[in-house]
């Protein structure tokens, strides 16, 4: 089976990926991989003729790996979603084709017979942009894909039309980080239709909306790591059959993809994830939960977004630190995660930005962050 990339810098049309995408879907073509970095190499034979798309993770924390997605995957990924969503419509794309979530509105759209619309990104992604891009749907249905960020600039200071054309989507699939309380409560507030989503390049995108995974999707907590089953599962990593049986394995006769994700699943399947494994921060023999400081921080006034990281620390060994986007004092900062948290869960280091840098996907720059915060 061959392989054909596709390189998506910034300004290519991403309506130009769905010939070659549809061909893939229907075993007609080469399966594509969409990349952004010009000098990124793929091995040119896949494994079988059943893979459709090699699509690279976010490297948020590492190395991006290259997750092959068979055609039967990406189908019940589209029809799940569907399902979940009752309805078929048309995408507003708003995310880089190179990532999962952004390459899933193209195989929904392939699915649903529909005519997705590209917001224009050329200087970014701003509320006017996408506001624009907004008022050319026509279809009835209408749904987007969206991360936090992208959420909170376009509820920051939103124009009545801003506001109306978030509230005409039948749904705001928002995915790719946590969103957090405040972000949460603030659309709401605005009577806007948003589906939370959980899942990974290895699961074709997300599989889990507002906690219940999606139809033939299951999930398992071994030792509090989740672990995802079902037909949306990829067939690995292109090149790395070490990695593969190491993230893929078997049991009970059922397949699992093994997460980096802390959570618990109940008794009715439904899944409620607690955020990386390494977010768990030990400092002076303490356990800390980084999700939590980072809740914490985010229900503070003025503070428009948090991240929270271990660094390193002679006296701690690890030190709880904070990225604040917003306008906080660092002593109120301290003081309610004292309150709400413990003294161990206090930051010993805060910095304020005046944005938290982003890898291309829209997601968190993890390690620039963490740089930033050893500075400090």
């Amino acid at each position: 089976m061959e392989l054909l990339p596709v390189h998506t810098p910034e300004g290519f049309d991403a309506l130009g990926l769905l010939k070659p995408l549809a061909a893939a879907l229907a075993g007609e073509g080469p399966a594509v991989a969409p990349h952004v970095r010009p000098d990124q190499v793929f091995g040119r034979e896949l494994p079988n003729d059943e893979i459709a798309a090699v699509i690279s993770t976010s490297g948020s924390t590492g190395t991006p790996k290259q997750t092959m997605l068979s055609v039967d995957a990406l189908a019940a990924s589209a029809m799940g979603t569907a399902f979940a969503l009752k309805a078929e419509g048309q995408w507003l794309l708003t995310l880089p084709v190179h990532y999962v979530a952004g390459f899933q509105v193209l195989v929904r759209s392939l699915y649903a017979g529909t005519q997705p619309w590209v917001m224009d990104t050329s200087a970014g992604f701003t509320p006017q942009a996408f506001t624009d891009a907004a008022a050319e749907l026509t279809d009835r249905v209408r749904f987007t894909s969206l991360v936090p960020t992208q959420l909170h600039r376009l509820l920051a200071d939103p124009s009545p039309e801003t506001l109306r054309l978030l509230r005409r989507f039948d749904a705001i699939l928002l995915g790719g980080a946590p969103a957090g309380a405040s972000l949460r409560s603030l659309a709401r507030s605005q009577d806007l239709k948003i589906v939370e989503t959980y899942g990974m390049s290895e699961t074709c995108g997300g599989c889990v909306y507002d906690g219940t995974p999606l139809d033939g999707v299951e999930l398992r907590s071994v030792d509090g790591r989740l672990r995802i089953g079902g037909p949306v599962l990829a067939d690995g990593y292109l090149d790395a059959p070490g990695l593969t049986e190491e993230k893929f394995v078997f049991n009970s006769g059922q397949r699992w993809f093994v997460t980096d994700d802390a959570g618990e699943v109940a008794t009715d399947g439904s899944a409620t994830v607690h955020g990386r494994l390494d977010d768990v921060i030990i400092t002076g023999a303490l356990k800390v939960s980084a999700t939590r400081v980072s809740d914490v921080i985010q229900a503070l006034p003025g503070v428009e977004q948090a991240m929270v990281l271990g660094i390193r620390s002679e006296e701690w060994g690890t030190a709880v630190a904070a990225a604040i986007v917003g306008d906080v004092d660092a002593d109120v900062v301290r003081q309610a995660v004292h309150v709400e948290l413990g003294a161990h869960a206090v930051p010993k280091a805060i910095v304020t930005l005046d944005a938290l840098p982003l890898l291309p996907g829209g997601k968190p720059d993890r390690r620039t962050i963490h740089t930033l915060l050893e500075r400090a």
